[in-house]
């Protein structure tokens, strides 16, 4: 047996790895001159495939549909909200919670919050509610104290004192009038001589000492009745006014006390969260419109703030469906149009009807920010148990139906300056370009309200054949006599100041003529007003300074106002001449004016 050498060995190998990368190279390009072959040729479009295709005009059933995808939710939803006052920043924290989906009666507990801080509160309060009852207790005394002493006054003490003066009084008369007789006596016996005049005047004394004891007695007893009683009244009524104001603010506080204990309870009892209704228990989740995860996730644990949605308890029998339509579509819908919806979990197809459609767009995310979209609510005719809130629905909004249209592809109308024409065989071997009105439209079909009948064929790639149509002189619909109106009814630009590239008709590149420019100049510039402006006022002015040679031509040190407009023409003229019809006036070359510019096939820029 012959001995190959290891270098010839290589060799075949090496040999055999070439020849493999060759027929792996030549698969790819067998494969594809072979579809060429079949299909290749029809898809880049040679000259023999290049015939106008011809299509039936068709009569039948037209419906123009809006295809969105949408969310079921419940029209009528039981929001279940936190109504627990968050102590802190952060709100209250979840302690248990029933899963999403679980189906509960009403009364059933939901989720359970932390009230421990409450349960504390709760203590403190009964003792601040404790204390304050015994000041009202306390208060309430001291009102009874109050009347009592007053009453006590006015039936004893006052009463007492009385009548002690008035009996004072009373041994004053008496002692008065026996003091009256004995005078009278002694008088009386000093006339016989019996007594002599020493004893007469000790009478006198006496009467005189009676009768001012009398007026005492009388003076306290008007003090007594008329400024001893009244002051002391007016100083009982204080006293019983001073601790009624107290009894009322102190059960003011208690009455504040005590909402605080029943409102510190009624938080306590809010932290254990029921179902008001009936329902399918539905998580309020929130997530982020900018696609950066979620905000809020109903779970153990969670931070609750006071009126923040936890739960939605949809009612099954009230189903809708929010689909969002895009801005180009939306001005097709209105209220009341019928719609099919379709979900996976129900075999048949679902009959609904639009009931609103958002007239603001809905809030755009980070990635569909030039993209505006508006809610559209659909509600559902007799929606079956099987659906559930959250299930996505295709649905299909009916915006126009119509029982016999007559209707061609889309691709056969070619559109030009608001006119719709068709390329139809005509009688003989030519080709006959027909003008029609469209009616109701889709993504693939229009309707045709004048101009083709069944029996027709048309054209369905126009666009390949201008040359076969004739299309006449159609007037122009830019509205170009508007716009230009428009701009006459601008502003003016300032005339020291023209704008570049705004080359007007006749005039200054800022669209004013030269006397125009020149006798705002003058009048801006003159300021002593003899219609001349002198070099002196040439300085003051800032634009005119350091130009003012160039407008006094001969150098007399004055410009007037025909120099002002040579120079102001001619200095037109050159900038003329160096960008005339820059932009789009008239004197432009052909072709660069808007009316120059040549228009796409369709008449659309």
């Amino acid at each position: 047996m012959p001995i190959i050498p290891r270098n010839t060995c290589g060799s075949r190998r090496s040999g055999r790895i070439w020849l493999v990368l060759l027929i792996l190279l030549l698969i790819p390009i067998i494969g594809f001159y072979v579809w060429y072959q079949y299909e290749g040729s029809a898809f880049f479009g040679s000259n023999e495939d290049n015939a106008p295709i011809l299509e039936n005009v068709t009569v039948g059933p037209f419906d123009h549909i809006v295809l969105e995808q949408g969310e079921i939710e419940s029209s009528s939803n039981n929001e279940v909200k936190c109504t627990v006052k968050a102590k802190g920043s952060s709100g209250t924290p979840i302690l248990t919670v029933l899963p999403e989906g679980t189906m509960v009666k009403k009364g059933d507990q939901l989720c359970q919050l932390d009230s421990s801080a409450f349960q504390d509160e709760l203590a403190a309060q009964r003792i601040t509610v404790g204390n304050n009852e015994a000041l009202v207790i306390s208060s309430e005394a001291a009102v009874k104290q109050a009347e009592i002493s007053r009453q006590e006054y006015l039936d004893g003490t006052y009463l007492t004192e009385h009548k002690s003066i008035l009996s004072e009084i009373a041994l004053a008369q008496q002692a008065l009038r026996t003091s009256e007789l004995s005078l009278a006596s002694a008088e009386r016996l000093a006339a016989k001589g019996t007594l002599k005049s020493l004893q007469i005047e000790a009478e006198q004394f006496s009467v005189a000492n009676a009768r001012n004891t009398l007026d005492a007695a009388q003076g306290r007893l008007k003090v007594l009745d008329e400024l001893t009683k009244a002051k002391m009244l007016v100083q009982f009524d204080s006293t019983i006014e001073t601790s009624r104001a107290k009894l009322n603010s102190d059960r003011s506080m208690l009455e504040e006390e005590k909402s605080k204990l029943l409102e510190i309870q009624a938080q306590i009892e809010a932290c254990n969260i029921r179902a008001p209704a009936d329902g399918q228990v539905v998580h309020a989740n929130k997530f982020s419109s900018r696609g950066g995860g979620s905000e809020f996730v109903v779970e153990q644990g969670a931070m609750l703030r006071e009126q923040q949605t936890i739960f939605l308890l949809p009612d099954p029998n009230k189903m809708q469906v929010k689909a969002k339509v895009n801005e180009s579509r939306v001005s097709l819908l209105v209220e009341g149009m019928p719609v099919r919806i379709r979900v996976g979990a129900v075999t048949d197809d679902l009959l609904g009807q639009i009931i609103k459609v958002n007239k603001y767009a809905e809030p755009g995310s980070f990635f569909s920010a030039s993209v505006k979209e508006y809610a559209t609510f659909i509600k559902i005719f007799d929606p079956p148990p099987t659906i559930r809130t959250g299930m996505t629905a295709e649905v299909r909004i009916f915006v126009k139906q119509i029982a016999h249209a007559i209707q061609i592809p889309v691709h056969a109308i070619y559109e030009t300056k608001g006119h719709y024409f068709v390329l139809k065989p005509g009688k003989t071997d030519a080709w006959e370009t027909k003008e029609v009105k469209i009616g109701a439209t889709n993504e693939m079909f229009v309707t045709v309200s004048e101009g083709l009948t069944e029996a027709d064929k048309v054209v369905l790639n126009p666009r390949s054949h201008l040359d076969l149509m004739n299309i006449p002189e159609l007037a122009d619909t830019e509205n170009r006599e508007q716009l230009a109106h428009i701009r006459s009814q601008a502003p003016e630009k300032p005339a020291d100041g023209p704008s570049r590239g705004e080359g007007g008709k006749g005039g200054a590149p800022g669209g004013g003529d030269p006397a125009t420019i020149a006798a705002m100049i003058v009048q801006r510039v003159d300021k002593n007003g003899d219609g001349k402006i002198s070099k002196e006022e040439a300085s003051a002015d800032e634009r005119m300074s350091s130009s003012f040679a160039s407008y006094d031509n001969n150098g007399d040190g004055v410009a007037d106002l025909a120099e002002v407009q040579a120079y102001m023409a001619s200095r037109i003229g050159k900038s003329r001449g160096e960008k005339g019809g820059s932009g789009g006036g008239k004197g432009s070359p052909p072709g660069e004016g808007n009316e120059g510019r040549p228009r796409p096939p369709g008449g659309t820029e």
